[in-house]
């Protein structure tokens, strides 16, 4: 199997290839919270670059409900030209282009001024960092059926807009990934308990995102492997979550594996070990490969041809590449040249494992905002000095994101 190859969906769409833009959250939403021109020129690097799926950073379905200040929301139509926009320049060298929609659930920090939903009022534990996340909301049915809602509109608006599908995120700690994990559901209704009832939430919205968009637009769902927390939700649970979404028309499962509390999808096991190997969720997805009916997609610290191609050899048919396509947006064209690119951030191992956590992603988004000036990345930027810079850049956006809010409230 070649990486270059083209992949056909179950909705029919085809893939140009088998490398794709994972999602990376960039935090770089105009101040109305919708495509900024930054945005526009970081994905421009990426659609020139060679990659046959591009998915976009969280984009959220409640204004309400942020991952992060600068976050991109589509909730109405008011924008809608800007996402036309986007979708535009994402598909304009023929890659497909997804929108990852999201809600945060808990982990949404608490200077944002807003209540956090989660499935059950439990914390998130992040040691000395927890006093940044509130106690939520354990969620009313009213709410659960809003969220189920917010998510089928987004999924329609990004189809107006444009975009050939929908990644629906289950995974890394947000509220769909607290509904699947026992630790943070304690539910003892219909949406909690057995696993069947914790994955009923991710159920009914890919039902109902399915009901309102066309047959050849993508539904994909990014899962976790697991939370790589004791007791949490497991790579067996994953396994039995993959054959229920076999039974609904799902073009695409994205593995990764981790939340805020377990930075796996950072290398960062819960205990501070570290996944150290390239593609560090490939174990997992072929064995998920073996009962999936739908194409399969590994992320997690590949950054090297040779194990581009042994994921694809291996049988799974996507290879997931975030942090490598932030240092280096022409990697597939590289590496289609035969250049030994291989793209890397050096290992951030400080004893605060939450802070270290925080200090990579910040490591990440420095480069995504050189990209989107135009500049070149600067890997070897000091992890001190990306974290200082994103968090003066966090309490900007954190008071533009009040107002804003603080704005709309009193309308």
């Amino acid at each position: 199997m070649n990486i270059f190859e083209p992949l056909t969906l179950p909705n029919g769409a085809v893939i140009p290839n088998r490398l794709a833009k994972a999602a990376m959250e960039e935090n770089m939403a105009d101040k109305e919270q919708a495509p900024s021109q930054e945005l526009f020129n970081l994905y421009h690097a990426w659609a020139d670059g060679g990659i046959g799926l591009i998915i976009t950073g969280n984009v959220m379905i409640d204004s309400r409900a942020m991952t992060g200040p600068g976050g991109v929301v589509l909730e109405d139509t008011e924008y809608l030209e800007l996402f036309k926009q986007w979708a535009t320049i994402g598909r304009a060298k023929g890659a497909q282009f997804w929108m990852q929609i999201n809600h945060p659930g808990r982990q949404m920090q608490s200077n944002m001024g807003q209540d956090t939903w989660a499935p059950s009022a439990v914390a998130l534990d992040l040691g000395k960092m927890s006093d940044k996340f509130a106690t939520p909301i354990a969620m009313t049915q009213a709410m659960i059926d809003e969220v189920i809602q917010r998510f089928a509109r987004t999924a329609q608006l990004a189809e107006q807009a444009g975009f050939t599908g929908v990644e629906i995120h289950a995974a890394h700690g947000y509220l769909l990934s607290q509904f699947l994990s026992p630790l943070s559901n304690q539910r003892k209704d219909q949406w909690g308990g057995s696993l069947e009832n914790r994955a009923r939430l991710l159920i009914e919205i890919v039902k109902a995102v399915r009901a309102v968009v066309s047959n050849t637009f993508a539904v994909a769902v990014k899962l976790n492997s697991a939370d790589f927390q004791r007791g949490g939700f497991s790579a067996e649970d994953a396994k039995q979550v993959v054959e229920m979404l076999n039974e609904l028309p799902v073009d695409l499962v994205e593995l990764s594996g981790g939340s805020y509390e377990a930075p796996a999808m950072q290398g960062q096991a819960r205990d501070g070990r570290t996944l150290a190997r390239e593609a560090y969720f490939l174990e997992f997805a072929t064995e998920i490969r073996k009962i999936a009916k739908m194409p399969i997609m590994v992320t997690g610290g590949i950054r090297r041809q040779q194990v581009a191609e042994e994921v694809v050899n291996s049988g799974v048919e996507m290879v997931g590449i975030g942090t490598a396509l932030a240092i280096a947006p022409d990697l597939p064209n590289a590496w289609k040249a035969g250049k030994p690119v291989a793209p890397e951030l050096k290992p951030i191992e400080w004893d605060n494992k939450a802070l270290a956590s925080v200090a990579n992603m910040s490591t990440v988004k420095y480069q995504l905002r050189k990209l989107s000036k135009g500049k070149q990345p600067n890997p070897k930027v000091s992890p001190i000095l990306a974290l200082i810079l994103q968090q003066l850049a966090m309490i900007k956006r954190t008071k533009q994101y009040r107002h804003r809010m603080q704005g709309r409230a009193t309308i």
